[in-house]
Order: C-alpha cells, then structure tokens, then sequence
C-alpha cells in the first residue's frame, strides 16, 4: 500500500512538472512573438534622431558625432557562420554631448587592435537595443586584455570615465566589411509551440500509461 502511494506521488509529481514547462514554453511563445513584432516595426519605421532619452527597444536612430576608438571595447563573439572573433564595441559622443555605445560590427580575432579598421564617420544610423545580461556560464570581462565577454555598463563607464545607459546601438552600414555590421532580421529561432506541445505529451502519455497500469491492477 505504501509503495503504491509513494508510486501515485511519483507519477503526478512528473505530470505536474511536465505540465508545468509546457505552460511556461507558451510563455515563452508570446514573448517571443512580442519580440518579433518590436522588430518588425522596428526595421519599417523610419530613423529618428537619437536621445538618452529614448528607451524603446529596436527603435532605429541617427547619431551627428564622433567615436571614441581610445576606449573601444572587443567583445567576444561568433559570426552568422560560428566563427569566433570580436564584436568592436565603440562609444560615440554625439554633437549634444551625450555618450551611446555603438556595436560596429564583428571582425576576425587577428582585427583585433587593427586602427585600419576604424572609420572617421560622423553620421551614422543604427538600431537601439537593450543590452545582453551576463548569465552564470558567462565567463568574466578579462579588462587587462580588453576582451570582453558581457558588457557590464558600471564597469565600461568606469574604465571611460563617461556615462552611459543600457542601450547600445547596432551599426547598419552593410556597405563595411571590416567589422561587418550584425543584420538584424525578424528571423529568430522560435520554436516554443513546439516544445509546449512536446512537453504535454508527454505529460498525457504519463497518465495514459498510469491510468492502464491501474486498470491491469
């Protein structure tokens, strides 16, 4: 009687579980396709002049300024083709004395201090977004080497000496090679109705072959 109880916890605890990473991946699923309209409207809508004060993800901005390639930042990462290498990482202060990060693009690790690949633009545009939050398999920023692997905004403001919020703006110059600005598309991995519907079958499947072992009982 014992075991057939402990049993019945057993198989409700998983039915539960499984139940429950199934709702959380519909969830995830309206997350995920909220994203993706911010930037679908985000890649139709016309570039607007930029302003600290500005805080909407993929909105797209033009910056009048000059970067500051003294205080330029490489941040690891791959390219579209798994290759890893640098994402330049520039601050760039605007005629009205204002400081924004700019992701200019990913290059090739032997890039990496290159002065030949910075450029002299004074007008760019490019598209807001929040900037990525370390998470716990994220390694620390190695400051002595100037290889990053999240950008932590204290600790960029303090090497700087200047001011910034959590948005970077990404470059969208596809006409540069070196870096090569990252395209940003309404092409993200989203398969989230797919594993919701993995999960609960599982689930059903769990009661199916519990209800069946009750009855043979």
């Amino acid at each position: 009687m014992k075991k057939l109880f402990l049993f019945n916890i057993f198989v409700f605890l998983f039915i539960t579980l499984f139940c429950s990473l199934g709702t959380w991946q519909l969830y995830r699923l309206q997350w995920k396709q909220d994203l993706i309209n911010q930037i679908r409207e985000g890649l139709k809508s016309s570039p607007i002049k930029y302003s600290h004060n500005i805080k909407k993800n993929y909105q797209r901005v033009v910056l009048e300024g000059k970067y500051d390639f003294k205080n330029q930042i490489y941040l690891y990462s791959l390219n579209n083709k798994g290759q890893p290498g640098f994402d330049v990482i520039t601050p760039f202060e605007t005629i009205y004395k204002e400081n924004v990060l700019v992701n200019r693009g990913w290059i090739k690790k032997q890039f990496k201090n290159n002065p030949d690949i910075n450029s002299l633009s004074k007008n760019i545009i490019g598209m807001l977004r929040v900037a990525n939050r370390k998470n716990i398999f994220t390694p620390n920023n190695d400051l002595n080497k100037n290889i990053w692997f999240s950008l932590n905004i204290e600790e960029i403001q303090e090497i700087t000496g200047k001011k910034f919020n959590n948005f970077i703006v990404y470059l969208e110059d596809q006409n540069l090679n070196v870096p090569k600005p990252k395209k940003i598309t309404i092409d993200v991995p989203n398969n989230h109705l797919k594993y919701a519907i993995t999960w609960y079958s599982i689930s059903i499947s769990i009661l199916f072959y519990y209800l069946y072992f009750r009855k043979k009982k």
